[in-house]
C-alpha cells in the first residue's frame, strides 16, 4: 500500500490533530518559540511546561543527571507563573497545532484558578499534572489519592471548558483506581504515565546526586511500566489514553497503541537528539501502517487485547 493512503489525522478528546505524536510537558515547554519549532518539526500537538499560579524556582541543583537507559530529574516544577505563561501560550498557538497547557496546584482551589488562567490564554486543552514525583504536595499527596484526584479534576473541569486530560502517576498500587476517579470527575482523557520515583547516589562522596535527593526517572527504562499502565487503563476506564514513557523510535509508538493508547507523548527523546525526532517518528509510524495495510489509527489501537 502507498504510504500516501495512510491517514494519521484524528480526533482526540475533541482535539483535531494531524498525527498522534505530542511534545510532552517538561522538556522545552516554557518558550513559545521552541513550542512552535516542535510543531514545524512534525509534532501533532505540544504541551507546555507545568505551571502554577505563581512563579516557582524549583529544587536546588543538581537537578538532572543521566542514568542507565534514561534521565533522572528533580527540577521541582520551576516555572515563571501563569501570567507569564499566558503570553507564551497565546504566541505558541501561531504554530498551527493544538497547544495543551500543563498545570499544577497544591489544592483544588489552585487547580481551579490556574485552569481559569489557561482558559484566558485560549489553550486548546488542559493537562493536569497530579503526578510529579519530586514535589511532595503534587505528586505524592494528590496523585496517589483517588479522592484528591477526583476533587482537583472536578475543580479544574468547572473552570476550563475545553478538553481536560489528567496525567497519572505510575507510583501507585492501582493506577486504574486513580484513572476511574479522574473519569468520574469529568476528565476527557488520561495520560499514562509521568516519571517513576527514583534516586541515584554518588559512591565517592556518599551522597545523593540530585539536590532534591529523589527524582523522576524517564526514558527507555520506564517504557515497560508505562505500557502496562496503558494496557490496564484501556481495559477498565472508558477514556482515550495518551501513552507516555520512553518513546524513542516508531516501534515504541506502535507498542503503546497496541496496548490501547490513541496518542503518545515524547519527551526524553528530544533530550537524546533534537526536535527532528518528531518527523522521524511520524514517518516511521506511517511506513509501518502502509506495510501492514492499515489506513487509519483506529485499526491499530487496542488490538493487543484478547
Amino acid at each position: 500500500m502507498e504510504s500516501s493512503k495512510v491517514d494519521l489525522a484524528f480526533q482526540f478528546a475533541g482535539l483535531r490533530m494531524a498525527n498522534p505524536v505530542i511534545l510532552a510537558s517538561g522538556v522545552i515547554g516554557i518558550s513559545a518559540g521552541l513550542l512552535r519549532r516542535a510543531a514545524r518539526e512534525g509534532a501533532g500537538a505540544v504541551i507546555t511546561k507545568s505551571f502554577g499560579i505563581t512563579a516557582r524556582e524549583g529544587n536546588p541543583g543538581p537537578v538532572v543527571t543521566e542514568v542507565s537507559s534514561g534521565f533522572l530529574n528533580s527540577l521541582g516544577l520551576p516555572n515563571p507563573g501563569a501570567d507569564e505563561m499566558k503570553n507564551e501560550i497565546i504566541e505558541a498557538r501561531n504554530g498551527g497545532v493544538p497547544v495543551i497547557a500543563s498545570v499544577y496546584g497544591f489544592n483544588e482551589d489552585e487547580y481551579a484558578k490556574v485552569a481559569t488562567l489557561a482558559k484566558e490564554a485560549c489553550a486548546d486543552a488542559l493537562e493536569l499534572n497530579v503526578s510529579c514525583p519530586h514535589v511532595q504536595e503534587v505528586g505524592i499527596e494528590i496523585g496517589q489519592s483517588p479522592e484528591l484526584v477526583y476533587r482537583v479534576t472536578k475543580a479544574a473541569k468547572s473552570s476550563f471548558s475545553g478538553p481536560l486530560i489528567v496525567k497519572l502517576s505510575p507510583n501507585v498500587s492501582d493506577i486504574v483506581e486513580i484513572g476511574e476517579a479522574a473519569a468520574k470527575a469529568g476528565a476527557d482523557a488520561l495520560t499514562a504515565t509521568n516519571t517513576v520515583r527514583a534516586m541515584t547516589i554518588d559512591i565517592d562522596v556518599r551522597q545523593p546526586i540530585l539536590g532534591g535527593k529523589f527524582g523522576g526517572l524517564s526514558g527507555p527504562a520506564i517504557k515497560p511500566i508505562a505500557v502496562r499502565c496503558v494496557y490496564e487503563l484501556y481495559e477498565r476506564v472508558p477514556l482515550p489514553i495518551i501513552g507516555c514513557g520512553g518513546i524513542t523510535k516508531w516501534q515504541d509508538i506502535v507498542e503503546f497503541m497496541l496496548a490501547g493508547a490513541s496518542a503518545v507523548q515524547v519527551g526524553s527523546a528530544v533530550a537524546y537528539g533534537d526536535l527532528a525526532v518528531f518527523r522521524e517518528l511520524v514517518e516511521g509510524l506511517r511506513d509501518f501502517m502502509s506495510a501492514h495495510g492499515y489506513t487509519r489509527l483506529e485499526e491499530i489501537i487496542g488490538t493487543a487485547h484478547i
